[in-house]
């Protein structure tokens, strides 16, 4: 369950953020009258993203065992890669991101309505997409039978919400540069279960083989239905009894990536304040 509601945190918290930058600019600078398009633009592109979520759920029920075990398999490598760009993405970018934002406001602001409503779309849409492809592939790998992996998830994305409210309001800030690092680095932990989660479907699926090669199975020693077991399950989507392409699959992705994303960035030449690394949501007026 913690490994959902990090997901739901940290990609709901992204979210939270663009929408705060872009009303927050729009109180500051007195565009008032351009809220209702841009709230219009945010309300369809979550309405885009639970239709996404809703689709993958109950569209894949009607397929045949085989086919959804293909099917969870490849759209879990598709979402293990996405939340590996964004992370990445927004490690390097979120310095930028309010400066970013604010051009392209700009520019909606001078062509009318439809360009603000496609600019909250677009910028609140994508964070939709992928957190609902990540957050389905999630549950699905962490799935134990009870409403847990999806209650955590839940729980995640209103708590970015709440937080979201109250950097809006100023009553809150942190250091959102290295929140952002540290969730940054346990959702690449959480890909990587995810990922070999994906994997050990596509095996189910006989799309690839090894299915009866195990790596090691320690089922007795952590047995599934256990409390520390499904701790591990819910945290980290540990397998007890992983096949070897699995385990594989898990080291070639986790070490590599943890490895590049905590290695050091060479500052940009134009960064002169270390305050530059702390990301902020903008005042009201």
């Amino acid at each position: 369950m913690f490994g959902n509601y990090l997901i739901g945190l940290r990609e709901g918290l992204e979210a939270s953020l663009v929408v705060c930058i872009l009303i927050a600019y729009l109180v500051k600078t007195g565009r008032r009258d351009a809220l209702l398009p841009i709230w219009a633009g945010i309300g369809v592109a979550v309405a885009l993203a639970l239709g996404f979520g809703s689709a993958l759920t109950f569209g894949s029920q009607e397929l045949t065992f085989e086919a959804q075990e293909a099917l969870g398999g490849s759209l879990s490598i598709v979402a293990v890669g996405l939340v590996t760009w964004m992370v990445f993405w927004m490690r390097r970018t979120a310095r930028h991101l309010k400066a970013e934002l604010h051009g392209k406001l700009d520019s909606a602001l001078q062509m009318g309505t439809a360009a603000l409503v496609a600019t909250a779309f677009l910028a609140v849409g994508r964070e939709g997409l992928e957190t609902a492809l990540f957050v389905w592939a999630s549950v699905r790998a962490s799935h134990d039978g009870s409403h847990g992996p999806l209650l955590g998830v839940i729980l995640g994305l209103l708590t970015a919400v709440a937080l979201g409210w109250l950097f809006y309001k100023g009553t809150v800030r942190i250091n959102l540069a290295k929140f952002f690092t540290w969730t940054g680095a346990m959702l690449v932990v959480v890909a990587a279960g995810v990922l070999a989660y994906g994997v050990h479907d596509l095996q189910e699926a006989e799309f690839i083989g090894g299915l009866r090669d195990k790596a090691f199975d320690i089922s007795a020693t952590v047995p599934p239905d256990s409390w520390y077991g499904t701790l591990l399950k819910g945290v980290l989507n540990f397998q007890p009894d992983p096949t070897v392409l699995q385990v594989v699959v898990w080291l070639l992705y986790l070490v590599p990536t943890l490895a590049f994303f905590f290695a050091p960035t060479r500052p940009a030449s134009r960064d002169k304040a270390p305050a530059a690394d702390k990301a902020t949501v903008p005042e009201q007026g």
